[in-house]
């Protein structure tokens, strides 16, 4: 084997070694930005399953097809590169945006909240459109532009927390993280809805299971199981993703601030964290995370309620009438 052959093998083995440890370098900070993202996934995963609720059997898994299909293009086609000029043009921008972000979970969360203590007096703030689809295929088509347009919402504000997570990297970097939470978090979140819209259909094929055996009797209880405990899942997932959202955006507003020398909250909030830790030395980790978490959670459940009269005050009003003024002109 000549000696230019080696020294070529020695430059791939390098190369591949240098992309190696890029992969490996993207997979850490993919990974870092999806977990601050997790808030947003969890709530993704809880809505999206009553968008497909009410069809036929044979049309639930299409019709999550079509939806996560909507998915992938809001990230990588419009909000990655949307995303990505932001970041290379107007970097400044990023911090406002991202607190905006966290003022709008927190809104969401609250608003949750708010329907769940006050069911009749909380009002629909996002004016969604009234379903004026006459045939099946018309209201399949309905439901899919309307959660792919609620997916392109929490989508903008995974992209943007997981590019706040990697505000440093460099641009190629940035791109690649981008891409790889996109694509990671969207077959994540309709894999886990895939599995929970199908859940009943499995269940009630396992309870009728015949035969006289242990296999089958035990067979028929876990269907039975998941036949009733579907409805306590999805209650307890709603939940769970409505107290991260409200967590996770009141943490992005405080440290937000931070940038902006509005430090105060971020002090006292560490403060009482380190008090609660030197308190309980014992668990001194778990103690310090509960406290910021739930003062985290104070203040955006605070800033979230503010907003649901400025919301259905003001920003319903004006899209209601931003919409009649466009109807008129249509």
């Amino acid at each position: 084997m000549s000696v230019g052959l080696l020294g070529l093998l020695d430059d791939v083995a390098a190369i591949a070694k240098v992309a190696a440890a890029s992969l490996d370098d993207v997979a850490a900070q993919a990974t870092k930005a999806g977990a601050k993202a997790a808030a947003v996934v969890i709530d993704d995963t809880a809505v999206t399953p009553r968008y497909v609720f009410g069809f036929s059997a044979d049309r639930e898994l299409p019709i999550v097809a079509r939806i996560a299909a909507g998915s992938l293009r809001n990230k990588l086609l419009i909000l990655l590169p949307c995303t990505l000029a932001l970041s290379y043009f107007l970097p400044r921008l990023l911090i406002p945006l991202l607190v905006l972000g966290g003022v709008y979970l927190c809104y969401e969360g609250a608003e949750k909240v708010f329907e769940a203590i006050w069911p009749h007096e909380a009002g629909d703030h996002d004016s969604h459109a009234e379903t004026t689809a006459v045939s099946a295929q018309a209201l399949e088509d309905e439901k899919v532009a309307g959660a792919i347009k609620t997916d392109f919402i929490l989508s903008a504000e995974i992209m943007a927390i997981t590019l706040g997570a990697v505000p440093d990297a460099s641009f190629l970097m940035q791109a690649l993280v981008l891409s790889v939470v996109g694509i990671a978090i969207t077959v994540a979140v309709y894999g886990v809805v895939a599995l929970i819209v199908k859940a009943d259909d499995v269940g009630v094929a396992l309870a009728r299971r015949e035969g006289t055996s242990s296999a089958a009797a035990a067979s028929r209880a876990l269907g039975r199981g998941l036949v009733r405990g579907m409805p306590g899942l999805l209650a307890v997932l709603g939940a769970v993703g409505t107290a991260a959202m409200i967590w996770v955006g009141g943490s992005i507003i405080v440290h937000g601030l931070e940038a902006f020398d509005v430090d105060a909250a971020s002090h006292a909030i560490h403060s009482a964290a380190d008090a609660s830790a030197r308190a309980l030395p014992f668990v001194a980790g778990a103690a310090k995370w509960t406290v910021e978490t739930l003062l985290y959670g104070i203040i955006g459940l605070l800033i979230g309620g503010l907003m649901i009269p400025a919301v259905g005050g003001i920003v319903a009003p004006a899209w209601k009438f931003a919409k009649r003024m466009r109807g008129k002109r249509g």
